[in-house]
């Protein structure tokens, strides 16, 4: 068999790999249009900062050390331009000129190409992309040569990565980014802690506003925004997103669905003996059924793998599984990770859900070290299987969301994380794990143990029920709600009656720091028969939610003396 294979990298290359070691006989051909067919992209960032420091690191392998290890026929600087899926054959441009090549099997892994959006000034020869080593290398020379200021236009995964990567190396940089927030795929009030490390790290953010020109210039280039802000940059990178590079597959007849190669649970595309994985893919969300590419390595390689198996022992292969995008960034000091799907995705399909914020420490409180990190979790309303999941923090969050993945992967639901075994000593977690305790505060959810209000429905809380603050005198002075009525949680029992007073037969809203002592307050209240809820991460999911804001809502007042 001649199995041809377009496109290395993640989902290439696992196929090529996975042949060889179930078929030493076929003839497997990778062809890449680029002069690197294996090389970590994951990394191209963190090579432009400095911390990979050896370009020949990003090289994951070669085709020498390929042929070598796995008898693999790699051949770079081969570009596909036709493909005739009835003969099965392929028309490739290299530097010798114009090649046929015929295969019995055919796998298409062509990955994605960076958008560019209509944008005047756009060609410039300061604008650059991150998606090749070549890139990297282009980038990081500019750097060295003496560039000082960047601007970086998409605040999405990579354009953060790049952004901290140029900082790091002393350049005065921007993120300008379209959405309200940067990370758009994170809920607003974790994006906000991710701006303010940002900010913190001297990186400035332009959010919620579009680069509307670029402007060449001799010395430098200028970014224009929408709102008139005027930005000069000696070096601009590109990352507003990717579309799948799937021209010459769609123009071969192949079913194409937004751009993107339609596959079914084996990879399997519309054409006979033809596969496809990787970015260039159609995928079906696990959790919602929407269909989408998935840029991601994870799932790239799986597929990867999966179909070599399809293609060479097909009673035994498994199908592809649907991806659930998880996703992990690092932004300074702090871990930004996320699996399954945002708010947004839930209320736009319509899901009925609850959503979990908690605010935990990432092991035990009483060992050094201990740090607290933002949790969000949603679940289903009814079965309460979960949904989705994010978390921000400096340390714990890769645990925690690689469990929660791991959790949703398998059909959990919310109240099944109570039960979750998971390692625990003082240096690494805590008896009650975080994700225990989501899944603990999930079940009272459920039970109607305890019922939530939201940082997002503040204004209507305001309005029409009485803010009731159970945190310290001190920290009810630094910062609190207007209107709100002060009484320490421990306290509570002994002061019912004037929480029903100032009440007046309408709901009260119980709130404290992070959740935990209004949720105490609450279960004395519902107890005693007052209609009440207590918000969902406390005062530390509403400030961030607020944002700006928050400055001007929250009241902060001198702390009174005792008599």
């Amino acid at each position: 068999m001649r199995l041809v294979i377009v496109g290395g990298v993640a989902g290439g290359m696992s196929a090529a790999a996975r042949a060889r070691r179930l078929d030493e006989n076929a003839e497997i051909i990778v062809l890449d249009r680029g002069n690197h067919v294996s090389f970590a992209n994951c990394g191209l960032p963190y090579f432009v900062g400095g911390e990979i420091e050896n370009q020949q690191s990003l090289l994951v392998q070669t085709p020498a050390s390929l042929k070598a290890a796995l008898n693999l026929d790699v051949r770079v600087r081969h570009d596909l331009t036709a493909l005739d899926t009835e003969s099965r054959t392929l028309t490739v441009a290299t530097e010798h000129g114009t090649e046929q090549l015929h295969y019995d099997a055919l796998i298409l892994s062509p990955g994605a190409l960076a958008v560019r959006p209509p944008l005047p000034g756009i060609d410039s020869p300061r604008v650059h992309t991150l998606r090749t080593v070549e890139d990297a290398i282009a980038l990081r020379g500019l750097v060295t040569e003496g560039a000082r200021r960047a601007v970086v236009l998409g605040g999405g995964f990579i354009g953060i990565e790049a952004a901290e990567a140029l900082r790091l190396q002393g350049l005065e940089t921007s993120v300008v980014e379209l959405s309200p927030h940067v990370l758009p795929p994170f809920e607003p009030e974790l994006a906000h802690l991710i701006t303010e490390e940002l900010t913190g790290l001297g990186i400035a953010v332009h959010d919620g506003v579009a680069a509307s020109a670029i402007e060449p210039g001799a010395a430098h280039d200028v970014v224009v925004l929408a709102d008139g802000t005027r930005i000069d940059a000696d070096l601009i990178v590109l990352s507003v997103g990717v579309r799948p590079d799937t021209e010459v597959f769609g123009a071969a007849g192949i079913a194409l669905e937004r751009g993107a190669i339609v596959v079914d649970d084996h990879g399997r595309t519309s054409a006979p003996q033809v596969w496809a994985a990787g970015d260039a893919v159609v995928s079906t969300c696990a959790v919602t059924g929407i269909r989408r590419p998935f840029a991601l390595a994870g799932p790239a390689n799986r597929a990867g793998r999966l179909i070599a198996d399809d293609i060479f022992t097909p009673a035994l292969a498994r199908p592809i599984p649907r991806p659930l995008g998880t996703a992990i960034v690092r932004v300074g000091e702090l871990t930004a990770a996320s699996t399954g799907v945002n708010k947004a995705t839930l209320q736009a399909e319509g899901i009925a859900h609850h959503t979990l914020h908690l605010h935990p420490n990432q092991h035990a409180g009483y060992f050094p070290g201990a740090a607290q990190m933002h949790l969000i979790v949603h679940f289903r309303e009814g079965d309460g299987a979960l949904l989705g999941a994010q978390a921000v923090g400096p340390e714990g969050i890769d645990k925690r969301i690689d469990v929660l993945a791991t959790a949703l992967r398998a059909g959990m639901a919310i109240d099944e994380l109570i039960d979750l075994d998971l390692a625990y000593s003082p240096p690494y977690g805590m008896a009650k794990d975080p994700i225990n305790l989501a899944g603990m505060e999930g079940e009272n959810v459920r039970t109607g143990t305890i019922k939530l209000w939201y940082a997002q429905d503040v204004d209507e809380v305001l309005e029409h029920t009485l803010v009731l603050d159970t945190r310290s005198r001190a920290e009810f002075a630094s910062g609190h709600l207007p209107g709100a009525l002060n009484i320490p949680h421990t306290e509570l029992r002994e002061r019912l009656d004037e929480v029903r007073d100032a009440a007046a037969g309408r709901r009260t809203s119980v709130m404290c720091a992070s959740g935990m002592r209004s949720y105490i307050a609450y279960r004395v209240l519902a107890q005693h028969g007052f209609d009440a809820t207590t918000l969902s991460g406390g005062i530390l999911t509403l400030r961030a939610a607020l944002g700006d804001r928050a400055a001007a809502l929250l009241v902060s007042e001198p702390l009174k003396e005792s008599v």
